[in-house]
Parts: structure tokens; sequence; C-alpha cells
């Protein structure tokens, strides 16, 4: 991925150390965890911190593709995994507490050693309880053709992944839920054909918009809110811990997809597109009508069967993925409503 923008200090201190060598850089490393500390203090709210949250991203991105110019041995180098726990915990903790807003009032209450049926019943009871503002119905009926672009540049950040950070838990899974997790993954990277894959698929649908295809070509353009959402997965599938919050992540991801790509597809074609650009909304509608089942049954079911003291994580996973789609999507319609642009920056030319 290009070298980003830094958004502040501690993102310009840590863009400055992977600049660097790991072994002429102790000095500079002392002072990033310093200055990450202070910036913790400060903030009043981690997941909307552009600068925190680009520094958590950037520290993520050494373990996918790692950053342009940045030499790969600073993928484990302990002062700047040091750094990474520092800022995961605080964000872990918030994410925590949004997820636990969002499931405020709703009345489930699994079993002691819930069966997978039982924890795919409590996902999908989950899923229903979503009642914020529908993007995907904005999108269909009324989004610009600016406004399908912001759209598009959003999901880029991790579109252009796909499935690479719930990628993570197949070896910290075993039988059942890992056999699912394969099962899934293997249509998200198109069944062995690359130009299948849901991330080319998406790089279609940009390229149709006259945009950037390339990964990360838009990192300096979106909000902390859509580095948060990647930073989100990127943090259950890195962690081991978090194994539980990943499937659970994924599972509600796939059981709350299937219709508003259908919207998202409607609202492409509304603006006389084609097949080449909403190829990618009209396939997960298809897939994820399939992966929910697999998900919510085999995956995080399969899971909790296995070990169910890990209900409670899959449960986090899943609420906080909602929580933060929520928050992304209130922003959006707040700054599409009222006219202004839901980036940070107008959209760039592409190259």
């Amino acid at each position: 991925m290009k070298f980003p923008a830094p958004r502040g200090p501690v993102s310009s201190a840590l863009l400055g150390v992977l600049s660097g060598r790991p072994e002429d850089a102790a000095e500079d490393l002392d002072l990033l965890h310093r200055l990450a500390a202070a910036q913790l203090a400060k903030t009043t709210d981690i997941i909307g911190d552009d600068d925190l949250q680009l520094a958590l991203f950037c520290l993520y991105e050494l373990h996918y593709s790692g950053l342009g110019g940045v030499t790969d041995e600073w993928e484990w180098e302990p002062d700047l995994l040091r750094v990474r726990r520092l800022l995961e915990k605080p964000f872990e903790a918030a994410l925590r507490s949004a997820a636990h807003e969002a499931v405020a009032g709703l009345e489930f209450q699994p079993a002691d050693n819930p069966t997978s049926d039982q924890v795919a019943d409590v996902l999908f009871t989950l899923a229903s309880a979503d009642t914020g503002p529908s993007v995907s119905r904005y999108v269909a009926r009324k989004a610009s053709l600016d406004q399908l672009k912001e759209f598009l540049i959003h999901k880029s950040i991790y579109q252009l992944k796909e499935a690479d950070p719930h990628t993570w838990a197949i070896p910290r899974l075993a039988g059942r839920p890992k056999a699912a997790l394969v099962e899934i993954q293997a249509d998200e990277y198109g069944g062995g054909r690359p130009e299948r894959m849901h991330s080319a698929l998406f790089a279609r649908s940009m390229r149709g918009l006259g945009l950037d295809d390339r990964y990360g070509a838009y990192i300096d353009t979106v909000p902390a809110i859509s580095l948060a959402a990647v930073n989100l997965m990127s943090m259950c599938g890195l962690n081991r811990r978090l194994r539980g919050a990943i499937t659970g992540h994924l599972a509600i991801y796939e059981m709350t997809s299937s219709q508003p790509n259908r919207f998202y597809a409607n609202g492409f074609r509304r603006h006389g597109f084609g097949t080449d650009v909403t190829h990618y909304f009209d396939e997960h509608v298809e897939a994820d009508a399939v992966h929910e089942q697999i998900a919510g049954r085999d995956l995080a079911g399969g899971l909790v069967e296995a070990e169910p003291a890990l209900l409670d994580d899959v449960l986090f996973g899943a609420a906080a993925a909602m929580a933060v789609d929520a928050r992304m999507s209130v922003h959006l319609l707040a700054t599409w409503d009222s006219g202004r642009t839901s980036l940070r920056a107008s959209v760039p030319a592409a190259a």
C-alpha cells in the first residue's frame, strides 16, 4: 500500500520511524510510545480519532501487504508491537462499550452450553434488531453519482483486500468451524479463479466509475471511522484470544449483507451502470444468502459448541461490527443530507 500522509503527532512519529530501520530507531521508538500514551490520555473518542486510527491501521498493515518503501523487518519488531498493544487496549475497550450499547434492551438468553442452532438464532436476533439509518436504501433511491463514488471509496479500504482479516482465524480453529471458514473463504477468493475473487470484482466496480482501484489509493481521503471498521477486523483476526470475536464478526457480516447488496446494485443501475459495476454486489446477494447459514451455525455456532466460553466474544465481535457500521451510516447520511462530502477531501482523479 502507498505510504500515507500523517494526521497528527502519533501517525507522524510512526511514519517517521517506519522510514528507517529497526536497528537505528531506539530513541524514536521510545518517543513514539510516549506520544501515543499522551494522545490516548487526551482523546475522548479513539474510534473517531484520525491520528490514532491511522497509526493503528499502519501497524496492522505491516502484517498484510506492507507499506511502500518500508522494510519487512518492522513486522515483528518488539518495540513497535508494544506501541500497537498500547493503542489496541483502549480501542478494544471502546468497541466493547459500543457493542454493549448495541445489544442493550435485546432479550435473548443463550443457554449455558448452547447448541450451534441456538447460537445462530441469537445472531439472527441481533441482526434483525438493526433499526439504524439505511445507507443501502439511500444508495438505491437517492445517491448522486458523486455519492456513489464516495461510497466505493469508503468501502475500498477493506473491500480491495476482502476476506483477508477473517482468514487469520483459519489456523486458530479446528474441526467443524475451521471447515466452515475455509468454505466461506474459498468463495471469497473466487474458488481458485483470480478474476472471480471478490476483491477483483470490487476493483472492477471502481474502474467502472473512473476510480483508482489500487489497494490503499484513497487512504488519505477516508475518515477515521472507515479505518476503524478495518482495524476492528484486523485486531480480532490477528489476536488468537479474539478468535471468537472474528467469527462473530464474519457471521453478522454475512447475515446483514444480502439485502443491502441488492439495494446497492439497484442504486448503480439507477445511474445506468451495467454488470461490470454491479456484478460485485449481485454476487454478494446470492453468496451471502448461503454464507449466512454456514457462518451462523457451522462457524460461530460450531465454535461455541466446542468452546462454550467463547460465546461472549462471538457476541462482542458481532455487536461491535454492527455498532461501527451504524456509526459509519450516521456519518454518511448526515454529510450527504447536508450537501457535504463524507470524505476528508474531494475525490482525487484516478491514476
